[in-house]
């Protein structure tokens, strides 16, 4: 890292002007034409209804969604009670989805050796797994460090980059993920320092309007992250008269019922080249108590009227 210039790292996350959008076969890609953006279902959604693995992506698929972001566990519950990854890959084509993310909490941060060994043996198993249903990213949180002590971020940037070789390895690709209640990785800028120090072009951040709010980081500094960065951007909103150090996670609500700067955050961090994927991801214990498929249509209405 010691040997990286400027111009290395303004390119691992899209800042030098006029950046290309590379395709897998190597070709620039062609601008976006509607919305620029793919909309996708997170499963914390409907996680509360208990619908199961494939439950989930039926209700998901029926409200109209082609994309979403799928939780391990729900994943490792299906396996374990019969089911098989050949299985799980051909109900997802089967219904027409893509799986653009999995959200994990393996502990890949933590501090002492031996956590952190255990973490990285369960992340290469999740991984793995991932591969063969066709999903190719992974959500990596600071989970197991969001309580004590601030690490160095040169140390957690040393942690990414052993995750992100894993990633290279198995073809699902880690996403630091911000977590704005964390006392580690809660700010955009320290996940910025991170992606951009690690010299990596596959580098990738995962942030959240919920996350940016609850760890006071200004919307603006949206304008210094590269669109190359973003692979994903979870959405939803917020209530009036909740101050940050007060809301939790069950507080986040549909887009545009809250005060959250929505249209902003989608106007900065819009793709031009490429569009962006943003998925739905609340844990609102109201909603869980209406129907699934109610919910989820009423996710994908309100994601695309901000999103107009």
């Amino acid at each position: 890292m010691s040997n990286l210039n400027r111009r290395q790292v303004l390119k691992a996350i899209g800042l030098t002007a006029g950046a290309a959008v590379l395709s897998e076969t190597g070709a620039v890609a062609a601008p976006i034409a509607g919305s620029g953006f793919v909309y996708s279902l997170n499963m914390s959604t409907i996680h509360g209804h208990n619908l199961g693995f494939v439950k989930e992506l039926e209700v998901a698929a029926k409200a109209g969604f082609t994309s979403v972001e799928i939780w391990i566990d729900t994943l490792q519950t299906y396996l374990q009670s019969g089911g098989s990854l050949t299985e799980a890959k051909k109900i997802i084509e089967g219904l027409g989805l893509k799986v653009e993310d999995a959200i994990g909490f393996a502990p890949w941060l933590a501090d002492d050796e031996p956590t952190r060994k255990k973490a990285m043996e369960q992340l290469q198993r999740e991984m793995k797994m991932l591969a063969q249903i066709g999903c190719y990213r992974i959500a990596a949180p600071p989970a197991g460090v969001t309580k004590g002590p601030v690490l160095d971020l040169d140390v957690v940037t040393e942690r990414y980059l052993t995750i992100l070789k894993m990633g290279e390895q198995t073809g699902v690709m880690p996403q630091l993920e911000m977590w704005g209640g964390s006392q580690n990785l809660k700010h955009i800028s320290q996940v910025l320092y991170v992606a951009t120090q690690c010299g990596k072009a596959n580098a990738r951040i995962l942030l959240d309007v919920f996350h940016i709010f609850k760890g006071r980081s200004a919307v603006e500094s949206l304008n210094y992250v590269g669109h190359h960065a973003l692979d994903i951007f979870h959405v939803n909103d917020y209530p009036a008269g909740i101050s940050p150090e007060l809301i939790s996670e069950p507080d986040r609500i549909y887009c545009g019922d809250g005060i959250a700067p929505i249209k902003q955050i989608l106007q900065i961090v819009k793709n031009p080249e490429r569009p962006l994927v943003i998925s739905f991801e609340v844990f609102n214990k109201s909603y869980y108590a209406q129907d699934a498929l109610t919910v989820a249509k009423t996710a994908l209405k309100k994601m695309k009227e901000v999103a107009s």
